[in-house]
C-alpha cells in the first residue's frame, strides 16, 4: 500500500500570517492536528497542535503569528511512497505527519493516525499461524533422516 491510497488530499492550510490563536481554533474545529502553512502559493511550513502548545498553550499563542510558531522544514514525500517507508522516516524523525508532494505540488497529508489506523484494519483479520516445518537442511553433526550423531568429548 501506498500514500496515495491512504492520504487526506483536503488538506486544510493556513497562511503564514494568520494569528496563531486562529490556527489553534481552526485545527479544533476541524479536529485534525496539523496545518500546511502557506505564504500565497509557497509551501513555508507545517504546524502542528504541539507547536501551538497544546490545550494549555493560550499564553504561547498571544500574540503570535502561525509563522513565529511553524516548523519550516517540512519533510514530504511522494505519493509513490509505500506506507513502511513512511513510517519508518517518520519515526525517525519523530514527526506527525508527511506532506504528499509530486514535482512541488501539494497532493496530501498522511498522519500517523492515519498509518495506525491502516494497521489496525490489517489486524482485524490475523492470518493463520504458519504451521510448524521440520527443517529441510541437514545441520552440522546430523545425519540424513533429522537423527543426532552423538558427540564425543
Amino acid at each position: 500500500m501506498r500514500l496515495q491510497d491512504v492520504m487526506k488530499t483536503k488538506v486544510a492550510t493556513i497562511e503564514a500570517d494568520a494569528p496563531a490563536d486562529g490556527a489553534w481554533h481552526l485545527m479544533r474545529l476541524r479536529g485534525i492536528h496539523h496545518l500546511v502553512v502557506t505564504d500565497g502559493p509557497a509551501l513555508v511550513g507545517i504546524l502542528s497542535d504541539r507547536d501551538l502548545g497544546g490545550g494549555r498553550g493560550s499564553e504561547l499563542r498571544q500574540g503570535k503569528r502561525v509563522r513565529d510558531l511553524m516548523t519550516p522544514d517540512v519533510v514530504d514525500a511522494p505519493p509513490r511512497t509505500t506506507l513502511r517507508q513512511a513510517a519508518n522516516r517518520m519515526r525517525g524523525l519523530s514527526i506527525g505527519c508527511l506532506v504528499v508532494r509530486e514535482d512541488g505540488k501539494l497532493e496530501g497529508i498522511v498522519t500517523v493516525s492515519d498509518l495506525l489506523e491502516q494497521l489496525g484494519r490489517g489486524a482485524e483479520k490475523p492470518g493463520a499461524p504458519a504451521e510448524r516445518r521440520p527443517l529441510a537442511h541437514r545441520g552440522r553433526g546430523r545425519k540424513p533422516g533429522g537423527t543426532r550423531k552423538a558427540r564425543r568429548h
